[in-house]
């Protein structure tokens, strides 16, 4: 069977950082039906032809699905005919889904294979034995999705319609399906590369589906002059062979956002006999973080972090991106408005947006769309998170390892509860999401959640989200910072913070802005518009440069904040907030809030000083 992968809606390879060959796209034209009391199973939709037709990877709510239904989906079925070429016979077959949401089961040629829980993270199912080469066989997929029920769903709304800061609802498969082909006897897993900018190496462990006696795994790093080094580790002694490959210090070139050098990585596993059994290419960056005091240093530097707050939504794709050039154009629109970065906020994006901001050198923070648990029972227990956090998580984190422009990791957001006299299951699940990060990644820093309640105290990082519109009262807020009392969020009812105490962690303003403007609505009464943002809305273009200008300049100016990042990057639905419309359309010039950022922040002009002062500080 031969596939033109340029034909297919989203045909570009979806794992950049973990490339073979041989691969065949299952994008495009599906059979699906919805199934709205769930009974799908008890009436045969394993077995017969479905009603309708979908355009997969985009979810049945997004125009570009062919379906744009806008009603609450329990349940939804698809179905395909897949046949797996010829020459992969002898191989093992493995099935790839990007991402359903939220409950999965999948059915090849009548035999269930795999299930999987959580809308945000991909998995894979061996398919081996249910397929077999050059027969056609049915694939089916049911997924779930409740529509109220406690899970993580980042901002979908819980309501019919879209409303305040929640959107429109993803159901079932909203990223690339596809599946390849890999060694029966053993096979190269998912390496994580960690870069040891110390000690100018590379640490790389290479987990394998079996080990291989008398085998080895062949690490090779290059770059555009050819060959940089390469080593040798056996196969059949370490379930997940390891080494460092330390590089030549002429050839060392560290990954920054002024300069993302990539350095291309190649994997190969090799018999007794030296013959080839497996390859895959991937790519790596030679980049450090480091935490100073109140400092976050990059390769040793005080970088300012200018992020911005992007939600990854599209008027036609909901959460998928219509295309891999809409998730170039986020990025450059980003850096044009002077950003280096962005939160990637209450979703986790596709690996190609990471590959994308690794190449164009776009510093972000990997994040979980953790929203969904919130069982309105009250503030002291109000958020009831579940292990499925704590499992799709450590998924988050097994995939994006090895990207260097992920620079912190932080699984939480706006956990808003209060500090009372017992340990909830918000406590139990945040310190378990944060242990678990830590014992995966050692590299990077970890802030536990994002504003409101923090509750580990061994969190690398601290912060807050203040929507204060007033530059001068925003300035006052984020003063006793320097004596050691930064700004907190608090309880409506009690006044009390929500978070344990401050012990002197680096300080950022996580969310701040969210300055409202909708040309469209000038002059009209701001109760009287359809749109929906924080404080009181600007009256013209020039007064929002004026507070745009003064907000970010009081965080700019202040010598203990290592960053911010502003709400928000586009408009999404009813908010209208962004620095540009929810169609990329240009709402500003850009030129004075690329102006107002870019100047030198307190922070960094300190450090250099200091640092003038003290060689190797």
């Amino acid at each position: 069977m031969s596939v033109d992968h340029e034909e297919l809606p989203r045909p570009e390879y979806p794992r950049p950082q973990f490339r073979r060959a041989r691969w065949l796209n299952l994008n495009g034209q599906w059979e699906f039906e919805i199934d709205r009391s769930d009974t799908g199973l008890e009436r045969g939709l394993v077995e017969r032809e479905l009603a309708g037709a979908i355009t997969v990877p985009f979810a049945p709510e997004a125009r570009l699905s062919g379906v744009g239904e806008q009603d609450f989906l329990r349940s939804v079925w698809y179905r395909r005919t897949i046949t797996v070429p010829r020459e992969w016979d002898g191989d093992r077959l493995l099935l790839h889904f990007g991402a359903v949401d939220h409950d999965a089961t999948v059915w090849v040629n009548g035999t269930e294979v795999g299930r999987h829980r959580g809308g945000f993270t991909g998995f894979t199912v061996d398919i081996t034995g249910a397929a077999p080469a050059g027969v056609p066989v049915p694939l089916v997929v049911r997924a779930r999705d409740e529509p109220t029920a406690p899970q993580a769903r980042g901002k979908q709304s819980v309501a019919f319609a879209p409303r305040a800061a929640k959107y429109s609802r993803t159901t079932g498969i909203w990223q690339t399906v596809w599946m390849e082909p890999v060694p029966a006897a053993a096979a190269l897993r998912r390496p994580r590369i960690t870069p040891n900018v110390a000690a100018g190496a590379f640490d790389v462990e290479v987990p394998l589906s079996a080990n291989l006696p008398g085998g080895v795994v062949h690490v090779r790093v290059r770059d555009a002059s050819g060959d940089v080094i390469d080593g040798t580790v056996r196969a059949d002694l370490d379930l997940s062979p390891r080494l460092s490959l330390v590089l030549p210090p002429d050839r060392i070139r560290l990954w920054s956002p002024r300069d993302p050098h990539l350095y291309d990585v190649d994997f190969e596993l090799r018999d007794a006999g030296g013959q080839l059994v497996d390859r895959v290419e991937s790519y790596a960056g030679l980049r450090g973080v480091a935490v100073t005091g109140k400092q976050i240093r990059i390769n040793g530097d005080v970088v300012f972090q200018r992020l911005v707050l992007d939600q990854g939504y599209y008027p036609d794709g909901l959460m998928t991106a219509p295309g891999d050039a809409d998730l170039v154009r986020d990025i450059e629109l980003g850096l044009a408005a002077g950003f280096n970065g962005a939160r990637l906020h209450q979703k986790v994006f596709e690996e190609r947006y990471l590959y994308h901001a690794d190449r164009l050198g776009y510093l972000v923070w990997g994040e979980f769309g953790d929203w969904g648990c919130n069982t309105e029972q009250g503030q002291s227990t109000n958020q009831q998170p579940d292990a499925s956090y704590v499992q799709e998580w450590l998924e988050v984190l097994e995939r994006d390892h090895s990207h260097p422009s992920i620079i912190g990791w932080c699984p939480m957001n706006e956990t808003w509860q209060d500090y009372g006299d017992r340990i909830t299951a918000l406590d139990d699940v945040m310190r378990g999401m944060f242990l678990a990060t830590k014992a995966h990644d050692t590299s990077r820093p970890v802030l536990d959640t994002s504003g409101y309640a923090h509750r580990v105290p061994e969190s690398d990082v601290f912060d807050s989200h203040d929507y204060e519109q007033d530059p001068a009262a925003f300035a006052a807020n984020h003063r006793p910072l320097s004596d050691g009392d930064p700004y907190v969020n608090r309880s409506d009812t009690t006044g009390s913070s929500w978070s344990i105490g401050y012990r002197g962690q680096p300080f950022f303003v996580s969310e701040f802005g969210g300055i409202w403007w909708n040309p469209a609505e000038a002059g009209r009464p701001q109760s009287a518009t359809g749109s929906w943002g924080y404080g009181e809305r600007v009256r013209s273009v020039q007064e929002f440069h004026t507070r745009f200008e003064g907000l970010v300049g009081a965080l700019l100016d202040h010598p203990d904040m290592f960053g911010y990042c502003y709400t928000q990057l586009t408009d999404v639905f009813q908010e209208q907030n962004g620095i540009f419309g929810f169609d990329r359309s240009h709402k500003f010039d850009i030129a004075p809030i690329r102006r107002a950022q870019l100047r030198p922040a307190a922070i960094e002009t300190e450090a250099r000083r200091r640092d003038a002062r003290e060689p190797g500080a």
